[in-house]
């Protein structure tokens, strides 16, 4: 069977612009509130592009800005170079799965997903054909008579993203796609999407509150708080390299200790804390993965030099890159004495809580595979310079 879903080309034309959706200063206020300030975006044609953020913070305002479910009080949206402020949705290339799947329960399958088309009054035998196929894509053309209630959650999103494929959108966009399906359901169908996503080369712009989700799934990640954008990078970037003590909290587990530079010297700061804590942290332009100091960059931009924290900081170093030892390190930097406090057996790994003789207390997490350590037991936890993140507070 020829496909109709063909893996989209990069653009020949040298005026073509390599982006599907742009945001330009886009705000929204609902009653006085203001609930997406000023919001900058430029997403690449076939990107797996993800806007995460606690709830409240504006992402799935910007995602229904894109899809015209909302219009802007300001700035501009462009799809395919086109500014769509006053297009209704529509008549705009997007389509859009939602966390409730949205199907009609008296329809089957195979009409839920054929009812687009029928709308559009497109012939017969092209329905059949776009239908089928796009019930392939997902695995379920043997569910085609079937009524979304006799289907499992993991079954009525596969429609769902079947019914929104069928009309040949150039962008998806997912809102929170997996937020109603179980833990093992959801690891599944993120594979599923990725899987998509690959084959089929379309953008993909999907919100989620789910961290892992989104380091699993992007090719880049906008993390917004309070209607704003904080940074965009690649998943890598946005773990490793976090521009703001709000990026490193809310991506994965972090340890932040506040304290204020007191020397800065060669290729390290030299950091002290409130408790006395003395903590050496390599420069940012010695630090591998460095992000840009603009935190707003796109593809195409330009590297510069990264800031460089002063006064009150706060420092981020994971739990996985502290080491634990029983005995005293060859080390001078970074490497304090304390007692384990605490021991949680997570599965693949385990967490220690150790509170350091500073009273700070510290979160490490190591393979299952070490030696069990007993409660109150005397311990060092030490880490590298390039190990830790100091962020202006």
């Amino acid at each position: 069977m020829s496909s109709t879903f063909t893996k989209k080309q990069t653009p020949t034309d040298v005026n073509a612009s390599p982006f599907d959706v742009e945001l330009r200063q886009v705000f929204k206020i609902f009653d006085g509130e203001t609930a997406v300030c000023g919001v900058n975006l430029d997403i690449r044609k076939g990107e797996f592009f993800s806007i995460l953020g606690p709830s409240g913070c504006g992402k799935t305002t910007t995602l229904r800005l894109i899809a015209g479910f909302e219009q802007p009080s300001a700035g501009d949206v462009l799809i395919q170079k086109q500014n769509v402020n006053d297009v209704p949705p529509y008549r705009r290339p997007v389509n859009t799965v939602f966390q409730s799947y949205a199907l009609f329960n008296h329809l089957t399958v195979i009409e839920n997903v054929a009812f687009g088309l029928k709308i559009q009054k497109l012939p017969k035998n092209e329905v059949r054909d776009r239908v089928q196929e796009a019930l392939v894509l997902v695995q379920m053309e043997g569910y085609a008579n079937r009524f979304p209630n006799q289907l499992s959650g993991g079954q009525q999103q596969r429609v769902a993203l079947a019914r929104a494929l069928v009309n040949k959108p150039a962008v998806m966009l997912l809102d929170e796609p997996l937020g109603a399906l179980d833990l093992k359901l959801r690891k599944e169908m993120q594979v599923e999407l990725s899987r998509l996503h690959q084959d089929l080369g379309l953008t993909f712009v999907m919100v989620t509150h789910d961290q892992e989700e989104a380091l699993s799934m992007s090719d880049r990640i906008a993390v917004m708080s309070n209607g704003k954008i904080e940074q965009i990078g690649t998943p890598h970037e946005i773990y490793e390299r976090p521009t703001t003590p709000f990026i490193a909290d809310f991506i994965g587990d972090t340890n932040l200790i506040n304290g204020k530079v007191y020397r800065t010297e060669g290729t390290v700061q030299n950091i002290v804390t409130r408790k006395g804590l003395e903590i050496v942290v390599d420069l940012p332009e010695h630090q591998p993965n460095v992000m840009v100091a603009n935190t707003h960059n796109n593809y195409g931009a330009k590297k510069q030099r990264p800031e460089v924290p002063s006064g009150e900081v706060v420092v981020s170093v994971r739990p996985e890159k502290i080491q634990i030892s029983l005995e005293p390190p060859e080390r001078a930097a970074n490497c304090y004495k304390g007692q384990l406090e605490h021991t949680m057996f997570m599965g693949t790994h385990v967490l220690y809580v150790v509170r350091l003789e500073s009273g700070d207390t510290l979160r490490i997490k190591q393979p299952n595979t070490a030696a069990s350590i007993n409660h109150g037991t005397p311990v060092y936890a030490y880490w590298s310079t390039a190990d830790c993140l100091a962020l202006n507070a």
